[in-house]
């Protein structure tokens, strides 16, 4: 049997009734075309999730924090615990190779605690107010866009300097000056609870590619845009929880380890330099596969230098990666069940379509059979044929996919920007071939089993 002639038969027979065909295929194409959009859009929205986890430290980063609430087995002792101190700091350094860039913090939140940034009469409300040391930059992921960030000699001599996000900036300075130009404020003299701190540093902006041309846009059309609007997306808490990243980051301030101790915090005044306790301990491993021994060598640390007292707990990525693959394997599925749906009928229009045309073809099969045609030959012919449909919606759905993905991001502007994949319209074009080869079974295998002599009489 020449294949070609088939297909081209095929072809023929759809053309020669195309208005019955394209009812036919349009669940087909209906379901390749959500599939191919489902897909768009989670992969956008996985993106997303994907960078923000990578802008908060990665799977690498390690977080030692201090804890109150001792395990009930210690809590006769809890008058003896102190938390995570420099003198942890320092035993890390010596003891766990397995962890690098270890960086003590202490955290100063607008919500505990006084806090107080101003500028001539303007005031800002950080996020945080952070003392570290200057590693920090690597472990939270920041970038310098302006000036520098402070040294370790900044942080021994308790310099007064601070580096600061784009929205501390934008609140004490404004972002734009009179003529345009973007405000840099390096060398510039803030207040921090009525302490003055020079900025030597500012961290570039942080927001989502897609906010960043919006950005853009804007500028270029002479508008302003507020960064309230920019951050308020909606959808499901992982999204949300993403922008909140970037507003986090764009309204922080850090300043030397040892000048928030010294000048911003007198609870410090008194005791040794090495029992400071500290808000967190960060730290990075090489590879995520060494999480288990890294977590394992930093606790028997960590168990030496505070004697046995577990005042101290870890916190790692691992739970918001897990909360993304689960939120992007539920909205694959949901995606998937619609588009199946939309397949499911398709490939019913096409097992009806197909027992209709052999209904009117029954005396040509006839005909086929009895000059020499077997059984088999009509079998695949009426196969290749429901392929045939399966396939051209297959290929109409390919073609209005890109339509249909760009009509939706346009009206709902808030959404997450989609992200066309080959691999998604590969597999979508495939499940509607298989759905053609499996709705053609039944038609070919009844045409297959028509009598010659029945067919030709048929009328």
């Amino acid at each position: 049997m020449n294949f070609g002639t088939v297909i081209q038969s095929g072809i023929k027979e759809i053309g020669a009734h195309w208005f019955r065909s394209l009812l036919t295929m349009f669940g087909v194409i209906c379901g390749v075309a959500s599939l191919v959009t489902m897909a768009a859009f989670v992969k956008g929205k996985e993106n997303l999730l994907r960078e923000s986890l990578a802008e908060t430290g990665g799977l690498e980063k390690i977080t030692v924090e201090s804890e109150d609430d001792l395990p009930d087995y210690q809590k006769h002792l809890e008058g003896e615990a102190k938390g995570v101190t420099l003198k942890d700091v320092y035993a890390l350094q010596a003891g766990a190779p397995m962890v690098h860039d270890i960086t003590p913090s202490i955290n100063k939140s607008r919500y505990r605690g006084y806090l107080r940034v101003s500028r001539k009469g303007r005031g800002a409300r950080p996020w945080m107010l952070q003392g570290t040391w200057p590693s920090a930059l690597e472990i939270q992921e920041h970038e310098i866009e302006h000036g520098r960030m402070f040294t370790m000699m900044d942080d021994l001599l308790a310099n007064n300097v601070c580096v600061i996000g784009t929205e501390i900036r934008n609140s004490l300075f404004d972002e734009m000056d009179e003529q345009g130009e973007t405000i840099i404020p390096i060398g510039e003299r803030i207040l921090i609870n009525y302490v003055p701190f020079t900025i030597v540093g500012m961290f570039k902006e942080y927001m989502s590619d897609e906010d960043r041309k919006k950005k853009e846009a804007a500028k270029a059309a002479g508008e302003t845009r507020s960064r309230r609007n920019m951050f308020s997306r909606g959808g499901d808490s992982n999204t949300r929880r993403t922008q909140y990243i970037y507003y986090q980051k764009n309204n922080a301030i850090m300043v030397p380890l040892n000048t928030l101790v010294a000048k911003l915090d007198s609870s410090y005044e008194t005791g040794s330099v090495l029992d400071r306790k500290l808000s967190e301990i960060t730290m990075k491993i090489e590879d995520v596969s060494l999480l288990s021994p890294s977590l394992q060598q930093v606790r028997n640390v960590l168990m030496r230098t505070h004697k046995g007292l577990e005042d101290f707990e870890f916190e790692t990525q691992e739970e918001f990666a897990d909360d993304i693959t689960l939120a992007i394997h539920n909205e694959r599925v949901s995606g998937m069940f619609i588009a199946g749906i939309c397949l499911l009928i398709g490939g019913i229009g096409i097992i009806n379509i197909m027992l209709s045309s052999i209904s009117e073809r029954v005396r040509e099969i006839g005909i086929c059979k009895s000059v020499g045609a077997t059984t088999m030959d009509v079998f695949t012919q009426i196969l290749i044929e429901s392929v045939v449909l399966a396939v051209a919606g297959g290929l109409a759905g390919l073609a209005i996919s890109p339509i249909l993905v760009n009509t939706l991001a346009s009206l709902a502007d808030d959404t997450t920007p989609p992200i066309m994949t080959t691999q998604a319209m590969l597999i979508a074009f495939g499940f509607s071939a298989l759905i053609g080869s499996l709705a053609g079974l039944f038609p070919a295998i009844k045409a297959a089993k028509l009598d010659p002599i029945q067919a030709l009489r048929y009328d």
